[in-house]
């Protein structure tokens, strides 16, 4: 019967393999998730996704697999899994407050929500709005949308309002984890990842806290166990485009350096404006009296950084070849010279440009930045920044 959910899967492109359907099938006759849609949901995401990039994907293929079985009653339902008499009852008792319980109690149980639901559904007839009776929206009934009641199955509804619904159906949690989608601070961490390179660092070994407390337990002494050390060696050099135009990416822009501060313990970052010239700066409350010399930063930073450019690369091309041609200064050098510097002293590099990849062919200077970059320059998204980390990582 799971047949037409595998294959829906593999229509929306999610990667599942033959055996992972089966350890599905073999979870599901296990009996992990026979009563419980929730973790039916959640058994089958973690047998058949093993890539958070696929989560959504996964997550519109459930939708439309099953979609339909909501109208499916609920005498059919009890009669095909012969549920326990008490097992609501005990559901019950394990996830709701005593005053939740009196207010089932008062209304008839949760038989009775589910017998009255479907009364209401075979009586109305067309759209309602208020009221506490029928099925529609901004009232206290049970049942609707955009109102209130302590015991409600949310019909029609595009978010939670008050959490409280006994049910919700088409539930997208990982919307924003598509390749294609800007990024979020969560998920460029998963991208960042890619440039991790662990490697023996400092002291020799330290505690491994799991191990002694595994070996403790089978042997019935203390038995210390230790590890070689593990620190993430990647040095990251990061250089950030502000101001202008690129005003309207600032929050993508934080969140990619707040998950990088995150990720890597060696990181380093100046600010500049458009294009890379003979300055940069750390605060951009500073940015005229106190920059440093672009000069001193490379020749601080060795070759073994991997340097990234974030900006939208969009500017005047004068701004790139021509000295003097910086909007805010006299620059004695030209950008270009200045970028071609930066590419030899760290030759792992790589410009992220917020601009989605398919407007650049409209602006010149974005042409002109990968020309410099011979091709190294990717979009920030979440399969851009993938990439991006794999071309780092050579």
């Amino acid at each position: 019967m799971f047949v037409p959910f595998f294959e829906t899967l593999r229509q929306a492109q999610v990667p599942v393999s033959l055996r992972e359907y089966l350890t599905f099938l073999e979870a599901m006759r296990a009996g992990l998730a026979t009563y419980d849609v929730e973790g039916f949901y959640y058994l089958a995401r973690s047998a058949m996704v093993k890539d958070e990039r696929h989560l959504d994907r996964f997550d519109r293929a459930f939708a439309t697999a099953f979609r339909g079985l909501e109208q499916i009653s609920f005498e059919q339902v009890l009669e095909a899994v012969e549920l326990p008499s008490d097992w609501l009852t005990r559901m019950a008792e394990k996830h709701l407050t005593d005053e939740e319980k009196r207010e089932i109690e008062a209304m008839g149980g949760f038989d009775k929500l589910m017998e009255t639901l479907q009364e209401r559904l075979r009586e109305q007839q067309g759209r309602h709005q208020g009221g506490n009776k029928w099925i529609g929206t901004a009232g206290t009934s049970p049942f609707g949308a955009y109102g209130y009641n302590p015991e409600g199955v949310r019909i029609g509804q595009k978010e939670s309002r008050h959490r409280r619904a006994a049910k919700v159906w088409d539930k997208r949690e990982f919307r924003n984890l598509d390749d294609n989608i800007e990024l979020g601070t969560r998920n460029i961490k998963v991208a960042l990842k890619r440039l991790r390179k662990w490697a023996r660092d400092g002291a020799r070994e330290e505690l491994d806290l799991d191990g002694t407390i595994r070996a403790t337990a089978e042997h019935g002494y203390l038995d210390v166990k230790t590890r070689p050390e593990r620190r993430n060696a990647v040095k990251l050099l990061l250089f950030f485009d502000v101001g202008g135009s690129m005003d309207m990416h600032i929050r993508v822009v934080e969140e990619l350096f707040s998950a990088a501060r995150s990720e890597f313990k060696h990181l380093e970052h100046y600010y500049f404006h458009n294009c890379l010239y003979e300055g940069v700066w750390r605060d951009n409350r500073r940015r005229w009296d106190k920059q440093t010399s672009t000069w001193d930063v490379l020749n601080t930073y060795g070759s073994d950084y991997k340097c990234i450019f974030v900006g939208d690369a969009s500017m005047s091309p004068y701004e790139i070849v021509y000295p003097g041609g910086a909007n805010e200064h006299w620059n004695a050098e030209s950008g270009q010279a200045w970028l071609e510097r930066a590419r030899v002293q760290w030759p792992d590099h790589l410009w992220i440009n917020p601009v989605p990849e398919r407007h650049w062919q409209y602006t010149q200077s974005i042409g002109m930045i990968q020309q410099i970059f011979e091709n190294r320059m990717v979009p920030m998204t979440l399969e851009g920044i993938d990439r991006g980390m794999r071309e780092l990582s050579r």
